[in-house]
Order: C-alpha cells, then sequence, then structure tokens
C-alpha cells in the first residue's frame, strides 16, 4: 500500500489505520508524508503493527540538492530500500529539463547505492510520457539513467493515461521497475480500487517478472473511503497470480 491513499485517515487516526492496513493483510507500504513524525517515530509505528516500509517519496528539489544525505538517511531509518523522487517540476518538462533532471539522478543514485540503498527511483505521471520538441520525456530518463544507479517506480494508472503499455515497457526495458503503483482506472479515466476499473492486471502482470518487479503497492489518489479501498484492492490482487 503507498499511505498518499490513507492520507486523510492517516492524519486523524495514524496508528488505528496502520494496524487496519495490517488486519487487511497488507505487509509493506510506500510513505509519502510522515503526519508530523521523523523517521525514527513513523518506523516505530510500523514495527508495532508489523508493517515495513520499502520506500519513500521524497521531492526532486531535495533530492537534487543538499538534502540528499538526510533523505538517505531516513529511508534507512524507515528500514526501506529505496528513494522516490515523485514528480519533476513542470517547468523541467522539456527534454533539455529531463536530462538535466536524469543528471541530478544518477548523481543521487550513486550516493544512495554507496550507503546501502537501491537505486534511487522515478515515479511518472500521464505527462512524462508525452511527446515533446520530438522525444518522449519518459525515455530520456530511460535511456540517460544509469540502471545500477536509476530504476523507477512505475505507476500504472498514470502510464496508461499518457499512453504507454506497462508489459512492453516491462518487456523493452528489463528489470528497471522494482515497484509499481497498482491503480485502476474508471470507464470514465478517473481513479478506481484496484479490479472495479478497466485496466487488466492479470494480463499486465504476465510481464512484471521481466520488468524486476518486487513491490506490488496499491494507490488510489481520491479515495472516497480509504479503508474500503484498500480491503478491496487488496481482495481483488490476492486472486491473482503474479
Amino acid at each position: 500500500m503507498h499511505l498518499y491513499t490513507m492520507r486523510s485517515v492517516l492524519e486523524t487516526a495514524f496508528e488505528g489505520t496502520l494496524e487496519q492496513l495490517a488486519d487487511i493483510g497488507y505487509a509493506t507500504v510506500g510513505v509519502s508524508g510522515r503526519f508530523g513524525r521523523d523517521a525514527t517515530q513513523f518506523r516505530r509505528v510500523l514495527d508495532d503493527v508489523g508493517l515495513k516500509a520499502v520506500l519513500e517519496h521524497v521531492g526532486y528539489a531535495t533530492v537534487a540538492g543538499t538534502g540528499l544525505q538526510k533523505a538517505v538517511e531516513d529511508v534507512h531509518t524507515l528500514g526501506g530500500e529505496w528513494v522516490v523522487v515523485p514528480s519533476l517540476p513542470t517547468q523541467m518538462h522539456t527534454p533539455a529539463g529531463y536530462r538535466e533532471a536524469a543528471a541530478a539522478m544518477n548523481r543521487a543514485g550513486r550516493v544512495a547505492r554507496e550507503s546501502g540503498l537501491g537505486p534511487v527511483l522515478f515515479h511518472n505521471h500521464d505527462a512524462d510520457h508525452k511527446v515533446v520538441e520530438g522525444e518522449v520525456l519518459y525515455d530520456i530518463l530511460l535511456n540517460e539513467t544509469d540502471p545500477e544507479y536509476v530504476g523507477f517506480e512505475l505507476d500504472v494508472y498514470w502510464a496508461a493515461k499518457g499512453g504507454a503499455d506497462p508489459r512492453r515497457l516491462f518487456v523493452e526495458e528489463g528489470p528497471r521497475f522494482p515497484a509499481l503503483h497498482v491503480k485502476d482506472m474508471a470507464p470514465n479515466g478517473d481513479f478506481a480500487d484496484v479490479g472495479s476499473g478497466v485496466l487488466d492486471f492479470a494480463e499486465m502482470f504476465e510481464t512484471a517478472h521481466r520488468g524486476g518487479v518486487r513491490q506490488w503497492l496499491v494507490e488510489h489518489d481520491s479515495p472516497k473511503d480509504p479503508i474500503a479501498t484498500a480491503r478491496n484492492s487488496y481482495r481483488h490482487l490476492s486472486r491473482l497470480r503474479y
């Protein structure tokens, strides 16, 4: 479970919400905001309820700047493996901007790896898959980052929304996708609980092993009832083979 899904209930019932996720059956979480807690305090609650953090979303400016070392230390404290860049600033959405980001993430990924973490990951949105000045922006990151230092947390909803095919990415790009955001799409293009929308996860997951997927993090950007979304999505995924 990516905890952005649960942000509204975590604000008011932090420990109880995490405990409910564990009771549903979730084992791992992605961290996106700590709700007034430092990494040590956050980790303590996760340990108490039996959940493990595998990654944390950290803003691009931090990863590309002087805050990187602290971010790396915090992911170690949380017990995770990856620092994840959740998006790039809008003003960087040009080929030149993505090349700048690729270079910055290569540098950050080297620091992360030398500390004992995995590569820095990049989380996509639909705009990352657009063609700008004749180039697919996401392809720039794929082609100009070092697989040793940079990987990808593929959000399958945003990939599909942007016209990309996760199955093709897994096959053609190989094991650069250790984490997924498993997010469904309603027929009208809105967000949906996993299994209630139009994305064919069973078909998509047939090639996921070729993409190196190790973490399958449920996400819904605006659930009406986050606990129900967590339960419904887990129930559907538990019936699939992947």
